[in-house]
C-alpha cells in the first residue's frame, strides 16, 4: 500500500533504538525526513542519518528544552507533518508499591508522560497554522492493565492515552489527528534486555530471565512478542492520510492478550 507520505516530515522521539527506530526506519522507507530525537545515536540510526533520510538530534527528553531543540531542527526543514511521541522507560518495582519513592514516581511520569506533553505543546502551534498534521503516542497494554511490578510506568502509560482522546477532541476539528498505540510485551530491550523486565524478575527470584519471557508471551493467544516493526507499520499507517478519518483511537497490538476491550 502506498502511504503517500514522499516529502513530509517528522519528529520521533525515542528514535535510536527498538520501537523507535522501527519506526523511524518505516517511515524513511515510505520518503519522509526524520528528525530523530535521542539522547545517543546508535550504528543502526547512523545508518539510516548517513543516507540522508534522517536528521539525528542529540536530546535528552526528560529534559523541559528537548522538545524546543527538536521542534527547531524540524524547522530548519521548513515543516512538521508527523509526530511520534515514543521515547519512554520502565522501572520494574519489585519491593511494592511502598517502597516506589516520590523520586522514581517523578521521574517516570516525566518520561512517560511529560515528554509527549512538552513536545506536543511545542509542535501543535506550527500544524495548527499549517492546516493539519498527525501525532500518534506510544502508549503500553499497560495503561489498562494495572500491574504493581510497573505502577508508576502503567499510569504514566494511562494519562498518555488519556491525554491522546482529549487532544484528538480538541484538535480535530482543526485537522490534528490524535491516535495512541498499546503494544503488549515487545521484542526490546526494554522487555529482554541485560537490565530489562525478565532479566529484573528473574534475578530476584533465581530464575531464567527466558524462562520469565516464554511466561509473558504465553499470556498471548499468538504465543509471542510483537516485533518491533510490526509496531512501527502501524504508527506509519496511523499517520498517514490513509487513516484520514482516525483520530481519537487507541490500537492494541498484543497479540490478543487483552480480550476484554
Amino acid at each position: 500500500m502506498n502511504l503517500d507520505l514522499d516529502g513530509r516530515v517528522a519528529i520521533v522521539t525515542g528514535a535510536s533504538k527498538g520501537i523507535g527506530l522501527a519506526i523511524t526506519r518505516t517511515f524513511v522507507d515510505e520518503g519522509v525526513h526524520v528528525m530523530a530525537g535521542a539522547r545517543r545515536l546508535s550504528d543502526e540510526l547512523a545508518g539510516l542519518v548517513e543516507a540522508g533520510g534522517a536528521t539525528f538530534v542529540p536530546v535528552d527528553l526528560a529534559t523541559a528544552d528537548a522538545a524546543d531543540q527538536l521542534l527547531a531542527a524540524a524547522l530548519g526543514r521548513g515543516r512538521v507533518d508527523i509526530l511520534v511521541n515514543n521515547v519512554g522507560a520502565v522501572g520494574t518495582r519489585l519491593d511494592g508499591f511502598l517502597a516506589v519513592t516520590d523520586e522514581q514516581w517523578l521521574t517516570s511520569l516525566n518520561l512517560n508522560l511529560m515528554a509527549a506533553v512538552r513536545m506536543t505543546r511545542a509542535v501543535l502551534p506550527t500544524m495548527l497554522a499549517a492546516g493539519g498534521g498527525s501525532i500518534v503516542n506510544t502508549g503500553s497494554v499497560n495503561a489498562f492493565l494495572p500491574d504493581p511490578t510497573v505502577i508508576d510506568y502503567s499510569a504514566g502509560k494511562a494519562a498518555l492515552t488519556n491525554l491522546s482522546k482529549a487532544l484528538s477532541k480538541e484538535f480535530g476539528p482543526r485537522g490534528v489527528r490524535v491516535n495512541s498505540v498499546s503494544p503488549g510485551p515487545v521484542e526490546t530491550d526494554l522487555w529482554l534486555g541485560d537490565g530489562g523486565v525478565a532479566a529484573t524478575i528473574a534475578q530476584a527470584a533465581g530464575g531464567d530471565p527466558a524462562a520469565i519471557a516464554a511466561q509473558a508471551a504465553a499470556g498471548s493467544v499468538t504465543g509471542r512478542f510483537t516485533r518491533p516493526q510490526e509496531v512501527a507499520d502501524l504508527v506509519v499507517f496511523l499517520a498517514s492520510d490513509r487513516a484520514a478519518n482516525i483520530t481519537g483511537a487507541d490500537v492494541t497490538i498484543d497479540g490478543g492478550l487483552i480480550t476484554t476491550i
